[in-house]
């Protein structure tokens, strides 16, 4: 992939750089919220479950709510979606703010308002992330994720000192008021940003198809399946840093709470200079090569945390610490934008942050637990060692490909098909069968080709396919596929990009008829009858 000259070429583009200057201050807010909430329960309940119940009610959306946020995010204008849920965000602080400022607020209030919070983050997040391609230029994705992720480290580091401060100075209600000010910058830029709308002759998808297909997509895309095992193998042994550092910093450093804002001021600091350093470091080294070193380094700053417990010490581990996690994630955020199309791209991110929540979520827990029964260090230093060990042989199992080049815009060029029987939209399952005449030596190097184009095949929409050779002709092969219903299948004709017309053309090489393969459209003859259609479905799957 090639890499722009600056790690801030980004800023070049108006809207980008407005919306990031915009999304720091709201996050600022954000973290400044999340302390006076904290500190604002402690005030209203000596509960400790009450208090850990802060961080639950803002975390548990993102479980609830990921998978349909996806598909809304690429059903509906993205657009739009962003201008309602920063609205929704806002409107929640300044009610909770009011509440507080008037002496109302109760620790369930407080609770309840922290997860309509959540709520709207929850149903952001996937549409955030997905416009990050329509803000720049393909070449410099990477840069501006690197950037995006430097920002949010940026914001942790200075949100909590400055809610602190607040918090102390004003209240509680004063970091939740500015939290519902913050979000209006963030609103002007979306509101101003003329986005264009995309033009389809289709119905919208419906909400549970949506998430259907956006799993299939997932389920079908090996590549796909890579990045999300080595991103969850990652976070799932590096996150013991995260949620063992308290303890290092009172019990073996023997710190302060400002010792502990100070140390994840240097991560963030970190992942500043890892944004710098992205094109520099992509053009030195093979996408592997820097993927296996970040993880050594993120492992031996584990195993420095767990060693030497000494301030100095730990400010360099965290600051290596915050340059590897960004390289990580960064590299496995655009190796999903730039391998999936438009009409999915929200779905597929929702599955990401799925797979980074529900590991960061459980690691933690599980590094809590083992350290318990085993002792801090050994905790980290066992954290350490999985990671070496899990994370550099997970390199030959599931590489990491980025691939910038190809092209995945609509290609169009099915055509439509010749009708006699003019289908309903919602009427099927409907197969589909491509006739090929191909040289019967080829028999194999064609079978191979096809196994490709399976998985196309199966992304967009078929639910079964397959590939049979006729007995009597050995030269003729026929494709079957099975979609669910009519309009699946006029989808699947506007979802196939252009990279997957060479893949189909690479298939159709061998088809030694002249011009192209027959195709055939067959509807299922109960297809009126809801029981035998059902019957018949469940078969299938």
């Amino acid at each position: 992939m090639k890499s722009p000259a600056s790690a801030w070429s980004p800023f070049a583009y108006p809207v980008f750089r407005w919306l990031w200057i915009a999304t720091v201050v709201s996050n600022i807010g954000t973290f400044m919220q999340s302390v006076g909430a904290a500190w604002l329960m402690t005030s209203l309940s000596k509960s400790p479950v009450l208090v850990a119940l802060v961080q639950s009610a803002s975390i548990f959306p993102m479980f609830l709510l990921a998978l349909p946020a996806g598909a809304l995010a690429d059903i509906i204008d993205r657009r739009r979606l962003l201008l309602v849920t920063q609205a929704w965000m806002m409107v929640a602080a300044a009610l909770l703010a009011a509440l507080t400022f008037l002496g109302a607020t109760t620790p369930w209030l407080l609770l309840s308002f922290t997860f309509l919070l959540g709520l709207g983050a929850a149903m952001n997040a996937p549409a955030w992330q997905a416009i990050v391609p329509e803000l720049v230029p393909r070449a410099e994705l990477t840069q501006a994720i690197s950037l995006n992720s430097a920002g949010f480290n940026v914001s942790r580091a200075v949100g909590p000192a400055a809610g602190g401060v607040i918090v102390a100075l004003a209240g509680a209600a004063a970091t939740f008021a500015l939290n519902a000010v913050s979000f209006l910058g963030v609103m002007i830029v979306l509101y101003w940003w003329p986005r264009p709308l995309t033009d389809t002759t289709l119905p919208a998808e419906r909400m549970l198809a949506g998430m259907r297909s956006g799993l299939r997509y997932v389920r079908h895309s090996p590549g796909l399946q890579a990045v999300l095992w080595r991103s969850g193998i990652f976070t799932l042994f590096s996150c013991s840093l995260w949620a063992l550092l308290p303890l290092v910093v009172r019990y073996e450093l023997g710190g302060s709470s400002a010792d502990y804002g100070i140390l994840w001021g240097c991560f963030g600091a970190g992942a500043v200079a890892g944004a710098a350093l992205m094109p520099l470091l992509q053009r030195r080294f093979p996408g592997e090569v820097l993927l296996a070193g970040m993880t050594l380094i993120a492992a031996a700053m584990i195993a420095v945390v767990a060693l030497v417990p000494h301030m100095s010490a730990l400010a360099v581990a965290m600051v290596l610490s915050g340059t590897a996690w960004l390289v990580m994630l960064s590299t496995f955020n655009v190796a999903i934008q730039v391998a999936v199309p438009a009409w999915v791209r929200a779905r597929v991110l929702a599955v990401y942050m799925l797979v980074f929540a529900g590991t960061l979520s459980s690691g933690s827990a599980g590094w809590g637990a083992v350290a318990t029964h085993q002792g801090l260090k050994a905790a980290l230093l066992f954290s350490a060692g999985g990671l070496v060990l899990v994370g550099l042989l997970a390199i030959l199992r599931y590489p990491v490909k980025i691939d910038a080049e190809s092209d995945l815009t609509p290609s169009l060029h099915w055509p439509e098909p010749h009708l006699e029987l003019e289908p309903r939209p919602e009427q099927g399952p409907v197969l589909v069968t491509v006739e090929y005449l191909i040289d019967p030596g080829q028999a194999k190097p064609f079978a191979q080709a096809m196994r490709a184009l399976s998985h196309i095949r199966r992304r967009d929409g078929a639910i079964r396919w397959g590939l049979f050779q006729d007995t009597g002709s050995p030269g003729r092969f026929l494709e079957t596929f099975i979609v669910e219903t009519w309009m699946e299948h006029l989808r699947q004709h506007a979802r196939i990009t252009k990279a997957d017309r060479a893949l189909e053309g690479q298939a159709f090489s061998f088809h030694t008829a002249g011009g192209l393969p027959r195709v055939d459209h067959y509807l299922y003859a109960y297809g009126r009858r809801g029981r035998d259609r059902r019957k018949f479905m469940r078969s299938l799957k």
